[in-house]
């Protein structure tokens, strides 16, 4: 460890235990919202990632984040297979931490990223169309964007912020979901959950995850980190009692999933924000979360969009938001590093935010379109009428939720 803080780096290893964490977390809570023929499917869809992903970030995706520039959008192959770097090369982020500890963070926020999509287009798509769309996903969407934006691309350059990832992981994934929708259809059967329970231990061990997730942004044990981890706990509990309230005046009684969708909903909307802003503002971004993001998905289902698990309405619409809201709120006396937001006099920081958060949106959107539609043509990405009726646990993988 010579040349590196021994303090920081344990910090952002434990920090990536925690996002490591946050992917069997996402599996729960999703397979609790699901019929029970269709919940092995849906974690499998997440486990994959941490095995599909890691193999892709290793070979080729660290190095197009966060080796090199090409024109402002992507990075090169300078690094693949972690090439040119060792155990004593320093984080490109922050020099107190060993190159490695940050090549692993960053990967378990990348494996997370896209499986947050498949609740959206949950018991419609085969396996093996899955698989070819999380590695193309990740080429053409994520790694582009996260260069953009973290790895010293053009909107970085631009000086547009994003903590946690309002734009890099949830806008885009928000958004890719909303494709999805829109590109495959309708479910021809709508089940009902099958294990609130399942659903709330998932849930925990998101909340949980998160603190790591947006506190192990700041890189180090300083005051970044501090505020960030309070700000993640301000946000996720307000927005999730504010949803409860919304659920209580509009249906009539408090709901545990709007409870647990809340809370998740918060702590979107604070991540890109959460090491910008003070924890003052991070109650407005919970109540902001609560009140929009319910009456997002309150809009979909008036639409009649088939997003399952409310993708769109809560990635989407919270990603977005939380970027807004940090253009207004981020403050320079929290993050010396960061910015004015327009309530600070900020004008052009906000104007940034605005018009990085509409690309990254209109990106991501068109992009998965045009994958789902490039796959179409190799492979059938959608299952037949038959095997979603029969459900997608046995048909797919030769198993039910009992092992059988």
């Amino acid at each position: 460890m010579a040349g590196f803080n021994a303090t920081d780096t344990l910090f952002m290893l434990i920090a990536t235990a925690l996002v490591m964490f946050m992917t069997p977390g996402l599996a729960f809570f999703y397979a609790g919202l699901v019929g029970q023929k269709n919940s092995i499917s849906i974690m499998m869809q997440s486990f994959a990632a941490l095995g599909v992903t890691t193999l892709l970030w290793v070979s080729v995706g660290y190095s197009l984040c966060f080796s090199g520039d090409f024109h402002g959008v992507i990075g090169n192959l300078n690094q693949a297979f972690l090439l040119n770097v060792s155990s004593t090369t320093a984080s490109p982020v922050a020099s107190g931490i060993p190159l490695y500890v940050f090549f692993a963070y960053e990967m378990m926020v990348v494996i997370i990223t896209p499986p947050l999509i498949t609740g959206a287009f949950t018991n419609r798509v085969k396996f093996g169309a899955y698989l070819v769309f999380l590695v193309c996903w990740q080429l053409f969407v994520y790694y582009p964007m996260a260069h953009m934006v973290w790895g010293g691309g053009l909107l970085q350059q631009w000086g547009v912020l994003d903590f946690g990832g309002g734009i890099v992981v949830h806008t885009i994934a928000g958004m890719s979901a909303l494709a999805c929708v829109l590109y495959l259809g309708s479910r021809y059967v709508r089940d009902k959950p099958q294990n609130l329970h399942l659903a709330g231990i998932g849930m925990a061990i998101l909340w949980f995850g998160w603190f790591g997730f947006n506190a192990g942004n700041a890189y180090a044990v300083n005051s970044v980190a501090v505020v960030a981890f309070l700000n993640t706990a301000i946000a996720g509990g307000i927005a999730s009692f504010v949803w409860m309230i919304m659920d209580w005046s509009i249906e009539g009684k408090p709901k545990f999933i709007g409870f647990l969708t809340g809370g998740l909903a918060g702590l979107v909307v604070i991540t890109p924000a959460a090491g910008y802003v003070s924890p003052a503002a991070a109650m407005l971004f919970g109540a902001a979360a609560g009140i929009i993001c319910y009456l997002a998905i309150a809009l979909k289902n008036r639409r009649h969009l088939d997003d399952a698990l409310d993708v769109w309405g809560v990635h989407g619409v919270g990603g977005i938001l939380g970027i807004v809201l940090l253009g207004v709120f981020a403050s320079l006396a929290i993050n010396p590093a960061g910015a004015n937001g327009l309530f600070f006099g900020g004008s052009a920081f906000f104007g940034k935010e605005l018009a990085a958060v509409a690309f990254a949106a209109a990106f991501a959107f068109t992009v998965t379109y045009l994958i789902l539609f490039g796959i179409d043509r190799l492979m059938e990405v959608r299952v037949s009428k038959e095997v979603e009726v029969a459900g997608l646990d046995w048909e797919l993988h030769g198993e039910d939720v009992h092992g059988e």
